[in-house]
């Protein structure tokens, strides 16, 4: 078969350069929106890392104002506090971010729940967010959580808060829980690690990762901080797969945040078995939050946990992905309050 030949007109070689230069200008548009997304996103970043200075001592990482113009007048704008948020009991709201995310991620839930006169609380964990602590070095939940714990050992005597947990955040609540139960007046877990006495909260991811061993045998995620011939320590996902696990239904900005803010995932903490007693977290108030359209948790899981460990009440978010302080803030911050309204 000989070579072939198309001969192409004027008009026709006219039209093939007009398609080809609105294409370029269509992918420099695209790769512009981009660089812009990614931009903002880190100007965010940074304005959080700004926001966080302004605290010293072990409260240094909180995002989320309790100064007391807030505690006075969280309405300064003109709105009125609503009558039924007034009958709230427990006001102040301790956000804990889930693997690898940090303060950041709870921006816009911080901005709502502040606007409704309630008391937004976040802090990094250890090794997370802008937390300096090298990931690799976080090996226990104790430590992971010691921000946390370090708050609630801190409270005045009387003084209760309620916690909430994303994902394996809901490991640290549990932890606390058991620690400080009487600190606690009610505790939510937003497609989270909520898990049973004895479990780690690997267990519960198992279905999408495989089990913990073989996770620990062949995962290309995993990071081994101390050395090849070491134990890994800890592991994070490629961009792409965070994408589609996380983030199948946030916003773009909202994606382009998490992607320069988002750090590796300690190891230790997420393989520790947690000792949960029926004194103690046995007798919490435990609330869980579903998401619909998870990929990292998918609803049937999310459904296992409740059924195994049955909480006060249970809450659905259609629509929702991981990620609901993204996709979906409205819903979650209402049923936040709804929870927080509950006697």
């Amino acid at each position: 078969m000989g070579n072939r030949f198309i001969c192409m007109s004027k008009k026709d070689t006219k039209d093939v350069g007009s398609r080809s230069k609105r294409v370029n200008r269509s992918q420099r548009k695209l790769l512009a929106e981009e660089e812009f997304l990614h931009r903002q996103a880190l100007s965010m970043a940074l304005h959080q890392h700004q926001l966080s200075q302004r605290f010293d001592g072990s409260m240094s990482r909180r995002i989320g104002s309790t100064s007391s113009r807030r505690l006075t007048d969280p309405f300064a704008n003109g709105k009125q506090v609503p009558e039924s948020l007034e009958n709230i009991q427990t006001k102040k709201f301790i956000l804990v971010h889930g693997e690898g995310f940090g303060a950041w991620c709870w921006y816009k839930t911080i901005a709502l729940l502040e606007e409704a006169g309630l008391l937004p609380v976040t802090f990094d964990l250890k090794g997370s967010g802008i937390d300096l602590t090298d990931t690799n070095s976080v090996a226990t939940l104790a430590e992971y959580s010691k921000p946390l714990i370090e708050y609630l050992e801190n409270l005045e005597e009387d003084e209760k808060v309620i916690l909430v947990g994303h994902s394996n955040g809901g490991a640290c609540v549990s932890y606390a829980l058991e620690l400080f139960s009487q600190k606690i007046s009610k505790a939510i877990f937003i497609c989270a690690t909520m898990v049973s006495d004895g479990q780690r909260p690997f267990d519960v991811f198992a279905e999408e990762l495989g089990s913990a061993e073989q996770f620990m045998q062949g995962s290309k995620f995993l990071i081994h901080g101390n050395g090849k011939d070491k134990p890994p320590t800890g592991f994070m996902f490629e961009k792409e797969q965070m994408k589609g696990l996380y983030f199948n239904q946030s916003p773009a900005k909202d994606v382009a945040l998490a992607m320069v803010s988002m750090r590796p995932i300690p190891l230790g903490p997420i393989m520790e078995k947690l000792s949960l007693s029926p004194k103690n977290y046995g007798t919490s108030r435990r609330f869980f939050i579903q998401t619909l359209d998870d990929r990292a948790l998918s609803p049937d899981v999310q459904e296992k946990l409740v059924r195994e460990n049955p909480p006060e009440g249970v809450f659905k978010i259609k629509g929702s992905d991981h990620c609901p302080f993204f996709s979906k803030p409205q819903s979650l911050h209402k049923m936040l309050v709804e929870i927080a309204q509950i006697p």
